[in-house]
Formats: structure tokens, C-alpha cells, sequence
């Protein structure tokens, strides 16, 4: 194909993953003149503002659907849907075949971090859940068309985390559970009013308390103190009574969470074991811990939770890619600042590939832009119904920004290319587009592939 946009030299880079890095990418490239292909694993490119985020964040979860399609849109931005890099296309064939200016990492942390006992994995589906199917489930669950694993919310449940996504997890048991219960009784409470009002609360308009309805509650181990938590960040800097601040919002933070949806903690529990009966993860053995100068250390003490089963939220780290050499859980790259490997000089990285975090407040480099109030909406600590919470995306947004400029201006320092070259390239973008059934109308691919049912 050619324009007037592809009749003079350019850059043409593929970007690896629409959601809010990508997209963010993708976006800043074109508005430079650059020809940018996105290439996305799933059909629709929201990453885990779909699949990360509880479908409770409605506006936010709407608000970045938004921003990032409208960056998908713009001149010069081609979108390859249902394309896994890595089993599609290879990534040695993109950087090295394909004649790109450059490729640019942006798909994210989508892999659960172990659970770090030796032999848990052999109780996946016996008794050991992982966060990130289960709230894709929980978000996926009411459409038709779902097809992935299956999860029933029990009571009893162990979670091992601490971050905030831990915090989602515990609230689908809770809510979820607290539902069940009152549907037994023939009280039909929509998830959203549990979410946003609180189990106390709502059960007192019915005349219970949660006590009536004989759950005994979720548990969420952490392997440090409850203050620890990393919900509200300290700034860069922070003298001890900042600190301490800090410390004592994040207490309050899950005191009041703890009473608004009823789970427990325990804190200073690492994981040390398997409680297996009849072939199943029944529980967890956990050591002690103390911290010592910010640092985690394990004592002598060791004691037992059980569960319904465990469910392992301790983070989400990027998946694998053939061509990558890994260091550690991460992709081993030599400059942090843009995600570079080592001895591919046309290669980036932005976003949760790089920072191996999966949450969209995970990566909260603007600290200044992430409130207590924001987080405290986040979490659903008030009734406004997570009004306000929008915040957080814009501070991953400015992050995202910054991580785009950087790239941009990296690649913008390389020289174009001719047009033939550029025209060569799309003409195999439209094969594959053509190959998984995108016409190129991005609303009308949109349109297509969303669930009618979509919460």
C-alpha cells in the first residue's frame, strides 16, 4: 500500500502489545510520522485494564479503554489483533526479518509469579489457584462466551500475597461468599452493592450480622507487617517521620478494609511448606518472620494455615519470550531506563515487561500523583463508588508518557527508511490482519469481537 504518508522515508516500528505502554507508544511514534504496527495477543487490546482490574472499576476500566483506543486509531497506527509474538510470529523473525526500524517489548507481566515452595505447581487445579486466571475469571465469567478455567469463591479460602492485587482477590472471595450466603436466605444483592457499600452494611438493612451467615472469612498471609503493605509509597527521600506516616496510612488502609469486606491477615508469614491430604493443597506451613532493617528475616517458629484451597497473589511477572535471555523472574536487560538487551540495539522495552508488575498501579513511578484518598477509592474504602480513582491511571499514563518520549527519541535518532521497505512491511501486516479477520476499521473490529454480556 501507498500514501502519502508511506511515499517518503520513515520509521516503521512494531510495537508488541496495545494496552496502556503500547497504546501510549504507539501513539507518541505516530504523531512523529512514523508507520507503528501494534501487534496484540488477544482480540481486543486492553490488556489488564480488562483482565487485571476487578470488573467494580467500571469508569476507570472505561475511561482507559477509551484512551487507548483512541491512540489505536490515529493515522500511521496499524492494529494486528490475536497475534502472539513468540507463537504467531517469532520474535527473531520481527526483529531480524521483517526490516522494522524497531521493536518495542510492551506486553506486559501476564505470568503469576511461583509460589515459593518447592512442588506447589503440582497442585495446580488440586488446591492451588493462581491471581491472574481467577480474576480473569471473575471478570469473564457472566459472558456466554467464556471459555477459560472456572473458580467457585469458597469460605475459608488462603491467600498468600500483599500488594494491592492481593487485596482483589480476597474482596471476589468475600464479596462472592457474602452473596452465596444471602442468597441461601433469599437476598439477592447485586455484586455491585456489596462492592461499593460494605458487607457490614449492607447486611444490617437486612437485619444480620455477618456472624448470621456462618463464614468464616478468607486469609491473607504476608511475609511482612501489616504497615508494610505496598499500598500508599513513601516519597523519594522520606525522613523517619514521614516514614512513619506512610506506615500508619497504610494500617488504616487495611483496618478499614478488613472491616468493610470481613477477611483476616497474617502478617510475618513465609511460606514454607505444603499441607497436602488426599493428593490435594490443603494449607500451607509458614515460618515466622521478623523485619530487621527493612529486610525480611525468617526465625525458628513455624505454624500451619489451612483453606478450602490457596490461592498464590504474590505478583505477576512477564512471560517467556524465545530470543530473550532471562535474568531471574525478568528479561535480562542491560538499561533499565529504556529496556534494552544486550546486543539488540533496535530493541525496547516499556511498561510492565520492564518493571515486572501487572497491576495498573503497580508501576507508580509519580508517587506525588497517587493520594491516600486515591488509593483508599481504589480499594473501595468509601461509597463513592470508586469515584476519584481515575488518579492512578493518569499517573501510569504520565509514567507511560515518559517511557514513550524516551523510545521516540531513541529511534528517531536512527536512519529512516525508503519507501519500498516501509510498503514491504505493511504489505505483510495486511496479510496477517487479513489472517486473523481484521478488515482495518478498529471500531468495527471493536464492535465484533466485544462480548454482547461484557460487564
Amino acid at each position: 500500500m501507498t500514501d502519502a504518508r508511506t511515499a517518503r522515508p520513515r520509521h516503521c516500528v512494531a510495537v508488541i502489545g496495545g494496552a496502556t505502554a503500547g497504546a501510549e507508544v504507539a501513539g507518541r511514534l505516530a504523531e512523529l510520522d512514523a508507520e507503528v504496527v501494534v501487534f496484540e495477543m488477544n482480540p481486543r487490546p486492553y490488556g489488564k485494564i480488562e483482565d487485571g482490574l476487578p470488573r467494580w472499576h467500571k469508569a476507570l476500566r472505561r475511561k482507559e479503554y477509551e484512551t487507548i483506543s483512541g491512540k489505536l486509531t490515529r493515522a500511521g497506527v496499524h492494529f494486528v489483533p490475536n497475534t502472539k509474538v513468540g507463537r504467531d510470529v517469532g520474535f527473531e523473525e520481527l526483529v531480524q526479518d521483517w526490516g522494522f526500524s524497531a521493536v518495542v517489548l510492551a506486553c506486559g507481566a501476564w505470568s503469576d509469579r511461583a509460589l515459593p515452595v518447592e512442588g506447589a505447581d503440582d497442585y495446580l487445579g488440586r488446591g492451588l489457584v493462581y491471581q491472574n486466571p481467577f480474576i480473569i475469571w471473575f471478570n469473564h465469567a457472566g459472558e456466554a462466551a467464556y471459555d477459560g478455567p472456572r473458580f467457585q469463591p469458597e469460605d475459608g479460602v488462603l491467600v498468600v500475597g500483599g500488594g494491592l492485587a492481593s487485596i482483589d482477590v480476597v474482596k471476589v472471595l468475600m464479596v462472592e461468599t457474602a452473596r452465596a450466603a444471602l442468597a441461601e436466605r433469599g437476598i439477592e444483592v447485586p455484586m455491585l452493592e456489596l462492592e461499593v457499600k460494605g458487607i457490614p452494611k449492607v447486611l444490617k438493612a437486612h437485619g444480620l450480622r455477618f456472624e448470621d451467615l456462618g463464614l468464616e472469612g478468607c486469609t491473607l498471609a504476608y511475609r511482612r507487617r501489616v504497615e508494610d503493605m505496598p499500598l500508599v509509597e513513601a516519597p523519594e527521600g522520606a525522613t523517619p517521620e514521614r516514614m512513619e506516616k506512610v506506615r500508619g496510612g497504610r494500617r488504616k488502609l487495611i483496618d478499614k478494609a478488613m472491616e468493610k469486606y470481613r477477611f483476616k491477615m497474617e502478617p510475618l508469614a513465609m511460606p514454607d511448606g505444603l499441607l497436602v491430604e488426599d493428593d490435594r493443597l490443603v494449607g500451607i506451613r509458614f515460618r515466622r518472620t521478623r523485619i530487621e532493617d527493612g529486610r525480611v528475616i525468617p526465625t525458628d517458629e513455624t505454624f500451619e494455615l489451612r483453606g478450602s484451597y490457596v490461592i498464590s497473589s504474590i505478583g505477576s511477572i512477564p512471560e517467556p519470550l524465545p530470543g530473550i535471555d532471562m535474568k531471574g523472574e525478568l528479561f535480562a536487560f542491560t538499561d533499565w531506563d529504556f529496556g534494552r538487551l544486550e546486543g539488540r540495539p533496535t530493541v525496547f522495552s516499556v511498561g510492565n515487561v520492564v518493571t515486572g508488575k501487572g497491576n495498573i498501579v503497580a508501576s507508580r513511578k509519580h508517587a506525588a500523583a497517587v493520594s491516600h484518598d486515591a488509593i483508599e477509592k481504589f480499594l473501595g474504602l468509601d461509597e463513592s463508588g470508586h469515584e476519584g480513582e481515575e488518579t492512578l491511571a493518569d499517573a501510569a499514563a504520565e509514567a507511560a508518557r515518559e517511557q514513550a518520549d524516551r523510545v521516540a527519541d531513541a529511534v528517531g535518532r536512527q536512519p529512516p527508511l525508503d519507501p519500498a521497505s516501509v510498503a514491504k512491511i505493511l504489505e505483510r501486516v495486511h496479510l496477517r490482519q487479513n489472517a486473523v479477520g481484521y478488515g482495518g476499521d478498529y471500531a468495527d473490529w471493536i464492535a465484533q469481537v466485544t462480548p454482547p454480556d461484557l460487564e
